[in-house]
C-alpha cells in the first residue's frame, strides 16, 4: 500500500486501545514518543459535562525529559476528517518523526509524510475540579494492558499528571461512549491503582 494514501497519528489514551479503532485503518503500531507527557485536562464547555461538572479527559504537553508509550495508528487519509471528529475537544498539530522510537517489530512498514498527535483544547475553568470518567480509565487501561502488559500500565500511571481528583464510578453505565469493560477481577485491580495514585471513586 502506498505512503501516499496514509496519514499517521499517535495514540496516548483511548487510541491505545485497538477496540476503540473504528476505521480501516493499514496499521496500529506499538511507538515510543520522545519529549512529550500526559496530563487531565478539562473538556472545553459543552464537551462533555455530568451532573454539571467537567470532565477532565487526557492530553499531552511537552516534556523534554519524558517518553511517552503509545499506538501510531497509519490510517487512510480519507479517514482523517473522520478521526478529526472522534477527537473534537483537540486541536492537530504535526509531529517530528524523529520523536518517534520503535521497537524491532515494525518490519517493512514505511511511515507517511505526515503525522500528527491531538493535542486538548485549552479550558479556562478550574482544572483541579473537573472529575475523571472511570469507564474512560478502563478503556485506557486495558488498552496499554493489552499493549505493553503490567508494565504499561505502570507507565500510564507514572506518566500522566492529575490524577489526584475525584472519578465518576460510571462503570455499569458508562458515559464514554466508546468505553471497553473490564472483567470485575481487573476491574478491581484498576481501581487500586488508581486510589493508589490519589484517585478518589464517587
Amino acid at each position: 500500500m502506498s505512503t501516499e494514501t496514509l496519514v499517521g497519528y499517535f495514540g496516548y489514551g483511548s487510541l491505545v486501545n485497538r477496540q476503540t479503532l473504528k476505521t480501516r485503518y493499514a496499521h496500529a503500531i506499538p511507538v515510543r514518543l520522545k519529549g512529550w507527557r500526559r496530563h487531565w485536562q478539562s473538556r472545553a464547555a459543552g464537551y462533555l459535562h455530568y451532573s454539571g461538572k467537567d470532565i477532565a479527559l487526557l492530553s499531552v504537553h511537552e516534556s523534554p525529559e519524558t517518553h511517552l508509550s503509545g499506538m501510531l495508528i497509519l490510517d487512510q487519509r480519507e479517514n482523517l476528517g473522520e478521526i478529526d471528529i472522534r477527537e473534537k475537544g483537540y486541536d492537530r498539530h504535526r509531529l517530528d518523526p524523529n520523536q518517534l522510537e520503535f521497537g524491532a517489530d515494525i518490519g517493512q512498514v514505511a511511515l507517511p509524510r505526515e503525522l500528527f498527535i491531538y493535542v486538548g483544547k485549552s479550558d479556562p475553568g478550574d482544572q483541579q475540579k473537573s472529575q475523571l470518567l472511570q469507564s474512560y480509565l478502563d478503556t485506557v487501561m486495558a488498552g496499554y494492558l493489552s499493549e505493553y502488559g503490567p508494565a504499561g500500565i505502570d507507565h500510564l500511571l507514572e506518566t500522566t499528571v492529575g490524577f489526584d481528583r475525584e472519578v465518576i464510578a460510571d462503570r455499569e453505565n458508562p458515559i464514554y461512549t466508546r468505553a471497553i469493560r473490564p472483567d470485575e477481577a481487573l476491574a478491581l485491580q484498576f481501581d487500586a491503582l488508581l486510589q493508589a495514585k490519589g484517585a478518589r471513586l464517587i
